[in-house]
């Protein structure tokens, strides 16, 4: 199959168009992943696709050529930019969906090089609907379970562990956790001030407790300064 110049430029710029909507919803919830990189992803697979299926029409009947397998490569090689995607950040990993849609986008791209333009078109329009829709839910949701502690405390040992089991005799559960510490000069140590946590927590909330008796519990421990809600 020898493609005409307006069949490539039609493949290679829906590409592009299918690419960006995807990730223009990425861009706009500030995600690692966005308009370009998706752009270029898409581009990159159907132009890898195009290429397979002009390279296997030139060799046809002279060789057991597969035109599937230069496309073979852009699904198993696109996790190196979903591994780059994907971050862990104190006990919660995030990114997953970024590198999903990279993947995902990836295959769109694939779909339009080889000419299937109603699987790229309905893939796109589903992937769109699925991410704007699912994230309003996620955080209703969150809403309702979850809500956010932050925690000034003096550092010293076993204190993440005595706030983890108050909060746990609450049965609340900690879903992340970011602890950053307070720099003190050697003057400042001299004097007798002791060094600060600062400690932002994601609780789940399974049972409804308002969010005023747990900042309460956790101030009422031996240690914390101060605990704000989120």
């Amino acid at each position: 199959m020898i493609l005409t110049s307006e069949e490539l430029l039609l493949r290679l710029v829906l590409s592009c168009i299918l690419g960006g909507i995807i990730g223009y919803e990425r861009q706009a919830k500030r995600k690692s992943a966005g308009l370009r990189t998706n752009m270029l992803v898409c581009l990159g697979s159907c132009l890898v696709m195009i290429m397979s299926q002009s390279i296997y029409a030139e060799v046809e009947g002279h060789t057991n050529a597969d035109p599937a397998r230069l496309a073979a490569q852009v699904v198993s090689g696109i996790g190196f930019l979903g591994a780059g995607a994907i971050m862990k950040e104190g006990l919660t990993v995030t990114g997953l969906t970024t590198a999903a849609c990279l993947w995902v986008v990836a295959g769109v791209g694939l779909a339009v090089g080889g000419g299937f333009y109603q699987g790229a078109l309905l893939t796109t329009a589903l992937v769109f609907v699925t991410l704007g829709t699912l994230s309003r839910l996620d955080e209703w949701v969150d809403h309702e379970t979850n809500f956010s502690l932050s925690v000034h405390t003096i550092d010293k040992p076993g204190q993440l562990l005595l706030i983890n089991n108050c909060l746990e005799e609450m049965n609340l559960h900690i879903r992340s956790i970011k602890v950053k510490g307070e720099d003190i000069e050697e003057s400042e140590r001299e004097k007798g001030r002791r060094h600060l946590l600062y400690i932002d927590l994601e609780v789940y909330n399974p049972k409804g407790i308002k969010g005023v008796i747990v900042a309460d519990a956790v101030r009422s421990l031996e240690g914390v300064q101060r605990v704000d809600l989120a």
